[in-house]
């Protein structure tokens, strides 16, 4: 049974850090590209980052210079560190697992950011 599990949400100030784990289970995680979705009230879920099998990553421009993916074959994990925070970060983050040739994925549950003073 497949389990994508984050953590690490929760209320930062603006211009502040955060880091976010998922922990994944139940597929071949190695051989998964594993994404960073986010999905702020009453808009679109948007992809925030992107790290491929091979370990190479992609970010939008809304996110570049700012976040960080990371992945960890021997644990399973997937991290997101996000710095410089603003308010239009705020959103429930969720982790996404998709093998290259796959036409579905998985999702986890979701962890919420909240970036506010």
């Amino acid at each position: 049974q497949v389990h994508l599990v984050e953590s690490g949400g929760g209320l930062v100030q603006p211009g502040g850090p955060l880091r976010l784990s998922c922990a994944a289970s139940g597929f071949t995680f190695s051989r998964s590209g594993m994404i960073w979705y986010r999905q702020a009230p009453g808009k679109e879920r948007e992809l925030v980052a992107v790290v491929h099998v091979t370990g190479a990553p992609n970010y939008p421009d809304s996110v570049k210079a700012r976040f960080t993916i990371s992945r960890d074959n021997t644990k399973n994990t997937v991290n997101l560190q996000m710095s410089s925070l603003k308010p239009e970060d705020t959103a429930v983050y969720f982790c996404y697992a998709k093998a290259p040739l796959a036409t579905t994925g998985y999702w986890g549950q979701g962890t919420q950011v909240t970036v506010s003073s």
